[in-house]
């Protein structure tokens, strides 16, 4: 092996230029295709290429609304092979899409299978299914050959295709888009045809009508899926004047009486692109939780038409109550945002208001009307030219024929031939010598046009009465042309045309159109007020269980609490006590921390409860020192075992979320001891050294959170127990006995002191465990 070899030299084709304008111009290239050619539709007839492509592919492939199906694989490939060098399945979900009529306000494919369903399931594949276009397609098809709008060459160069379709109707608006490009998005929902031509027409008179009066006749969108639209008049208005803004959309429901004054909701319609499968999902959600704890029950009826039933808690709940708090909780109510960035000339990107895009496609239709206007003068001329030789050919018959018979060029014969009136009609066959050489400066001679035509013309056709008829049809031409030439010259014969065409569009998709009348109503949304929760249970009487491993039940009716109860084994009663289901009950844990739970979400009494745990983010290392029914108007004690406290407001301690609310401040160590509602006007305090001290209850601060102040003071050990009472009263305990035991206001007089003292004994009698109840 020759080592020395060395590889020939190569031509250099790199460049040097900075990285930062390399990257640059690529990616604007590529935003640019991504704008253009894939996200954002194009405002005249509001398809994207895709879409554009698929319904020309099918227009090709002959799948009229009135013809047969053709598999949808077939379809895809032919769009993907001619048109869209794009993946298959893409160009398939693309044409599902438009086939699914809870997605597209007008379909434009009719499809045969599975092509999905609102509860969100995929189509099924596509060699499944079979599809043809519908008549709303076709009218966006009409005229392409009639020379309506440009071509241009396929990604090969092979075959041609339309830059944009001559569409009969405000396709942008009457079936809406949405896609997100680069830098930019857009999402426009669908419209009514009818309301959207009355509204054209509406521009067509008045040229400069303000965006205000078009919503006399576009009040606001048409969602294939129905629906109530709540938006406010003025919030419409504003989104269409300036392209941005959002619709608030509602289910369509209804109560069915069940006698007895019992009812049910039934829900007919959904908001648009919700999924009625995951819509359930949720509702089922807020019942477990209990996030709307005056819904008992949902189930799913429905079968060609959407019935969603919902069962309340009981026939007492408002109905309205009910549905506001779905709408707030659920997608039974939607916010659709209205983003109308289009491309207005094909070419550049917009928001546009809705009178701008309407004005977009009124302006393409005039162009579209002008082109096929002179197409068919095109189409005129030409017959006109073959009528003219066809007549000639018939005054000078027996020539003609001739000429044909003997001639041996008989196109070029007919050709140099004089027609004029005073040329001499050759009767028979010896009169016939052959071509003229000269033609006189007056004559009438025939095209080749007209001659190729003489030559194809059937001999059943050399009759008088098809000489009448060839008259005639110059004649019908002759006008046709006329008021062709007028239109064309004329702009407001060109606005009535359009007008004319615009009403059969409406009357053939208008109200007698299946599915052509408005389906979204129109109301106003009542704000509901914030009714409490509490207001919304029905109010019972229920025992409250917890154990002292922390599981808590709740039992009906108020039972005896002596009664003894079943516990898992190694676990025992801890707090019982009566409530009722539209009760907060407040957990005070030994970090200081505040928990709120709903009595009415308690579980039931016939196990043995729930973890309180798991209802709250207890910590495991914190202990439940005390449960309480939550007063708002009432006051707490809180003390922490190193004998500091405060007095803090009930209403301050609620917390909204499962973590609980932060009250008392404590240490490494230290916990949260007392919690007792306040009640007289002195505090009494014992330390674990047995040493009693009483202070007027003004010298604690009230407090929301923090560490509080010294209660009493310790040499060694901390607090054992705290409670408030009225001092002219006096304060009691029970003794060893069970007998509850009273010291007077003046037998107190020697353990009265300041706050943070150190205190005396405990009087004689006082409980072993150092405790006041």
């Amino acid at each position: 092996m020759n080592d020395n070899i060395t590889e020939p030299d190569t031509p250099s084709h790199t460049s040097s230029e900075p990285l930062r304008r390399a990257i640059g111009e690529r990616y604007l290239t590529y935003a640019l295709s991504t704008i253009m050619h894939r996200a954002l539709p194009d405002a005249r007839d509001g398809l994207k290429p895709v879409h554009r492509r698929i319904l020309y592919a099918m227009r090709e492939l002959r799948l009229s609304s009135t013809g047969g199906f053709r598999k949808s694989a077939k379809i895809s490939g032919d769009v993907m092979g001619n048109y869209h060098p794009h993946g298959d399945a893409a160009i398939y979900d693309a044409m599902a899409r438009l086939a699914q009529d809870f997605a597209v306000r007008y379909p434009l494919v009719d499809g045969q299978g599975n092509f999905g369903n609102i509860d969100g399931d995929n189509p099924a594949a596509s060699r499944y299914t079979e599809a043809r276009l519908t008549v709303v397609a076709e009218a966006m098809l009409d005229g392409l050959n009639e020379n309506a709008v440009d071509f241009r060459p396929n990604y090969d160069g092979t075959l041609e295709e339309p830059v944009v379709l001559p569409a009969s109707f405000p396709n942008l608006l009457a079936n809406g888009a949405s896609g997100i490009a680069v830098g930019m998005a857009t999402n426009i929902p669908p419209h009514n045809i009818s309301e959207l031509i009355d509204a054209c027409l509406h521009l067509i008179k008045s040229p400069n009508a303000q965006d205000d009066t078009l919503l006399n006749y576009v009040p606001g969108p048409d969602f294939p899926t129905g629906g109530v639209l709540v938006e406010s008049p003025e919030n419409i208005a504003q989104a269409y004047s300036t392209g941005r803004g959002s619709f608030r959309l509602r289910a369509k429901w209804a109560i069915e009486d069940l006698g007895r004054g019992v009812y049910q909701i039934v829900v007919t319609e959904i908001p648009y692109q919700v999924q009625k499968s995951k819509l359930v999902e949720r509702l089922a959600e807020l019942i477990q939780t209990k996030k709307v704890p005056i819904l008992a029950d949902v189930r799913d009826e429905s079968a060609e038409d959407i019935r969603m039933i919902l069962e309340p808690k009981s026939k007492n709940v408002d109905p309205d109550v009910l549905m506001n708090m779905l709408f707030r909780n659920s997608d039974l109510e939607i916010k659709f945002s209205l983003n109308m960035n289009v491309l207005i000339d094909g070419v550049t990107p917009k928001v546009c208001s809705m009178k701008e895009v309407l004005r977009a496609f009124l302006d393409f239709r005039r162009d579209v009307l002008c082109r096929r206007s002179a197409h068919r003068m095109e189409k005129i001329d030409h017959r006109l030219e073959v009528l003219e030789g066809l007549i000639i050919a018939f005054l000078n018959l027996d020539r003609v024929i001739d000429i044909i018979r003997y001639d041996d060029d008989p196109k070029a014969a007919l050709m140099r031939e004089d027609w004029s009136q005073d040329h001499k009609r050759a009767t028979s066959e010896a009169d016939y010598v052959g071509p003229s050489d000269v033609i006189p400066a007056s004559a009438v001679t025939l095209t080749e046009v007209q001659a190729e035509a003489i030559l194809n013309m059937r001999l059943r056709s050399l009759r008088r009465l098809e000489e009448m008829e060839l008259v005639a049809e110059r004649d019908r031409l002759m006008e046709e042309r006329a008021g062709l030439e007028d239109l064309l010259a004329s702009e407001d014969l060109q606005w009535t045309r359009i007008s004319e065409q615009l009403r059969e569009t409406k009357k053939a998709f208008g109200k007698g159109y299946a599915g052509g009348a408005r389906r979204t109503m129109l109301a106003e949304a009542a704000e509901a007020e914030d009714v409490p929760i509490e207001a919304m249970i029905e109010r019972e009487p229920i025992t409250v269980v917890c154990s002292q491993m922390g599981w808590i039940r709740a039992m009906t009716g108020h039972i005896d609490l002596t009664r003894e109860l079943k516990f898992k084994d190694g676990d025992g009663p801890r707090f019982i006590f009566h409530a009722e289901t539209t009760d907060k009950l407040l957990v005070a844990a030994s970090n200081g921390r505040f928990y709120t739970i709903s009595a009415a979400n308690l579980p039931g009494g016939r196990g043995m409860g729930e973890p309180l745990r798991l209802m709250v983010d207890l910590p495991n290392e914190a202990e439940i020192m005390d449960i309480l029914i939550h007063n708002p108007d009432r006051k707490l004690l809180v003390a922490s075992s190193a004998g500091d406290g405060f007095v803090v407001p009930e209403a301050d301690v609620v917390a909204q979320t499962r973590t609980g609310k932060q009250v008392l401040n404590v240490k490494e160590g230290i916990r949260l001891l007392v919690v007792k509602p306040v009640e007289g006007n002195a505090v009494a305090v014992v330390g674990e050294n047995r040493k009693v001290l009483i202070f007027p209850l003004d010298e604690l601060p009230e407090m929301g959170r923090g560490k509080g102040v010294r209660l009493q003071k310790y040499k060694d050990g901390g607090l054992s127990d705290a409670k408030t009472f009225v001092l002219e009263v006096g304060l009691n305990w029970l003794d060893p006995a069970g007998r509850t035991r009273t010291v007077t206001h003046e037998e107190l007089d020697e353990w009265i002191a300041k706050r943070a003292s150190a205190g005396r004994m405990a009087p004689r009698g006082f409980p072993r465990d150092n405790k006041f109840t």
